[in-house]
Order: C-alpha cells, then sequence, then structure tokens
C-alpha cells in the first residue's frame, strides 16, 4: 500500500468522516425515532430514509459529478451536508419526527457521494491495484467506527435537546473533510468534455462479469444493512440492553466490515475473488446461526462475522465490476451499480423495524438465508462460465 499515490489517502481520511455520518445515523436514528415516533414499529424509519436518499440520489450525483468533476462534488457535497445538519437539529428542537426523517433522506446524498470514493481511488492507480486502492480507501471506516458513535454520546448532553450537540460536533467532521478534499485532483476530464459514450447498458449488463459484481455487492449490502438497522432496536429496545453495551456492538460491527481491508489484498492472492467472495456468504449463515440467540456475547459475534461478510462480498463486487466497463462507460456504469445496490438496501431498511417489532429478530435473520442461498448460485453459475 506504499506505493498508493496522495489522492488515495486522501480519500481515505476523508472518507472515515463522511462514513462517520452514516454510523452516527444508523446507531442513533432508531433511537431518536423511537422517542418522536407516532407508533414504535415507525422507530427505524430516520435509518431507512438515509438509505432511501442514498438510492434516490445516487444518478443525480453521478450525472452532477460527471459534468463538473468528483473533486467539485465532494467540496459542494461538505457544505451541503452541514446545512442538512442544520437542518437536522431544528428537528430535534421542534420535536418534529417527519422534519428528522427528511434530514435523514437528505444525508442520503451525503453517503450517495460517499460511496464514490472507492472508484475516486480505483481511478487514481493503474488496474492491477484496484483492489488494493478499494481496501485502503475502505481502511476509512475503521476510525468511523469509533468516530460516529462517540460524537453522538459525547455531544448527547451538550443542550437541554438530547443529542443537538451530538449533530453539531457531527458538522466539524465535514469542515474537516473539505479542508481535506480541496487537495484532491481528479484524473479525468468531465464527461462533458468526452465525444463518446461507450456501449449501450443493455449490453453491458448483459456480462457475466457485471452481473456477479453487482449482485455480490448488493446481497451484501441488503443483508448487512438490513440485520444491523435492527440490532439497535431488538438490543436496546426489546430486549434492554444499555445504549452503551448496543454502541459497543455496532462499534465492532464497523470495525469488522473495515479491519480486513488492511488484510484483503493479501487474502485476493490467497483465495482469488470468487473463493473469497463464497467465504463471505459462509461468514453470513455463521452469523445467522449464532445470532439467533439474545445474549450480548452472541450479538458481538454474530455482528462481527456479519461485517466480515460484508467486506469479503462488497470489496470482492467492486474489484470486479471495473472488468465490466470501458473508461468512458464509468459513470453511467457507476451510477447503474450503485443505484441497483441502494435501492435493494432502502428496501431492506424500510422493513427492517416492522420486522423485528411485528416478527421478533429470529425472523429478521432467518428470512436471509434464500437470498444468501440465491446468490451462492449466483456465484456457482459465473465460475461455470468462466470455465467454458
Amino acid at each position: 500500500m506504499r506505493s498508493l499515490p496522495r489522492n488515495v489517502w486522501l480519500l481515505t481520511i476523508s472518507l472515515s468522516l463522511f462514513m462517520s455520518l452514516g454510523v452516527f445515523v444508523i446507531f442513533l436514528g432508531g433511537i431518536i425515532g423511537q422517542s418522536l415516533a407516532p407508533y414504535a414499529s415507525l422507530s427505524t424509519l430516520p435509518v431507512a430514509m438515509i438509505v432511501t436518499g442514498t438510492a434516490a440520489s445516487i444518478i443525480p450525483v453521478v450525472y452532477i459529478m460527471s459534468k463538473i468533476g468528483r473533486r467539485r462534488t465532494f467540496l459542494g457535497v461538505c457544505i451541503y451536508t452541514i446545512a442538512v445538519i442544520a437542518l437536522a437539529i431544528t428537528a430535534l428542537e421542534i420535536k418534529s419526527f417527519y422534519l428528522f426523517c427528511l434530514a435523514t433522506f437528505l444525508f442520503g446524498a451525503t453517503t450517495a457521494t460517499m460511496n464514490q470514493f472507492r472508484f475516486a481511488a480505483i481511478e487514481s492507480v493503474d488496474k492491477s491495484l484496484s483492489t488494493t486502492a478499494t481496501s485502503a480507501v475502505l481502511i476509512g471506516g475503521l476510525v468511523s467506527a469509533f468516530l460516529g458513535p462517540e460524537l453522538a454520546t459525547l455531544g448527547k448532553d451538550w443542550s437541554d435537546t438530547p443529542f443537538v450537540g451530538s449533530f453539531l460536533l457531527l458538522s466539524v467532521c465535514f469542515v474537516l473533510a473539505f479542508l481535506l478534499l480541496w487537495f484532491y485532483q481528479s484524473n479525468h476530464a468531465p464527461a462533458a468534455k468526452q465525444t463518446q459514450s461507450g456501449r449501450s447498458l443493455k449490453i453491458i449488463i448483459k456480462q457475466p462479469v457485471f452481473i456477479i459484481a453487482i449482485s455480490s455487492a448488493a446481497v451484501g449490502y441488503v443483508i448487512m444493512s438490513y440485520i444491523m438497522t435492527a440490532t439497535p432496536m431488538s438490543m436496546h429496545i426489546i430486549d434492554g440492553f444499555s445504549l452503551a453495551q448496543t454502541k459497543f456492538v455496532i462499534q465492532s460491527h464497523v470495525i469488522a466490515m473495515f479491519l480486513p481491508s488492511l488484510f484483503t489484498p493479501m487474502i485476493v492472492k490467497l483465495l482469488g475473488l470468487s473463493k473469497m467472495m463464497i467465504t463471505g456468504i459462509i461468514l453470513y449463515l455463521v452469523c445467522i446461526f449464532i445470532g439467533y440467540s439474545h445474549s450480548l456475547h452472541d450479538y458481538w459475534v454474530s455482528l462481527i462475522l456479519l461485517g466480515l461478510g460484508w467486506n469479503f462480498l462488497f470489496i470482492g463486487g467492486t474489484s470486479l465490476l471495473p472488468r465490466a466497463y470501458h473508461d468512458l462507460e464509468r459513470f453511467k456504469v457507476q451510477s447503474i451499480n450503485d443505484f441497483l445496490i441502494f435501492g435493494m438496501q432502502a428496501v431492506a431498511s424500510l422493513s427492517a423495524g416492522w420486522f423485528v417489532f411485528n416478527f421478533g429478530w429470529e425472523v429478521v435473520l432467518l428470512s436471509t438465508v434464500p437470498l444468501l442461498l440465491l446468490q451462492l448460485l449466483i456465484l456457482f453459475w459465473w465460475l461455470r462460465k468462466k470455465s467454458n
């Protein structure tokens, strides 16, 4: 990783600041929602709205990025996010659940932008280093695992209204991100300066490599988001674990999501991308088996395995995606990839609260098994196609 350019490391540090927003909302969204929502089953709606906002924002964000470049988009979104944080604070002050949901929906544009960091990193290096660059950027998630929940708890009582101080601290992250991204340099001209658009999407999406890339990343994200969104509700509200215990489990989960990124290039060399993704599915299945218990230890182990499984599936899918497009096609393929991934993730997050409150934690876990088995079949189909 020492050979990676400055761009990659700027993106890594900036990602840790951007991603702290997502961890922050996942940790606090359901808890704040539970105190403001008219019905308990709506408690996770603020968390679901950030995912829904991500899905809705991906195509507009990537379109803007293709016209004005990545650097200007990154900087503009930092300023935009600070304004949305002000809206969230207003919602807390006036105790408006639906205004708070609007704020978390608008945060989706921030996470949609953040998800382009991995592609910006890949574009900053040779193709042979794409997995290494992706892994390096995702290391930033390790910092966010601590930063998001710590900001949430540190600022909780700064104001008469709980968590207003937490959002104020969160805004500092985006001031710092703006300063860092000022020095980022795009390696590609905006699409407005290009004269070709490449192949049609119809041709691109029929490729087996595109299908396995997008399905691996999508299944990884959908199951991770679905179970993780339900966890604070099941732990803190239903099972009565403390906020500190819930924070510890979520932090451990996020660390497990990104810590393997330090070693992913070595894992890819050892196993190859296909075996790494199969291992990710196995880790998910073990996570479901262990998570069936409601003990603190089993929540902890289950969420760690959930994070590891996500890392193997998501990095595998992201690393394969550039093999499905040419340089001139990158923006349209990246946008459709992320739209499909986060569109499905939005459905998972929206349903997590309803499932956990109406059917229980066990049903949340078991309902993911058919999707995992389907993805395993798709992986075997792809391996067969490769061998022919």
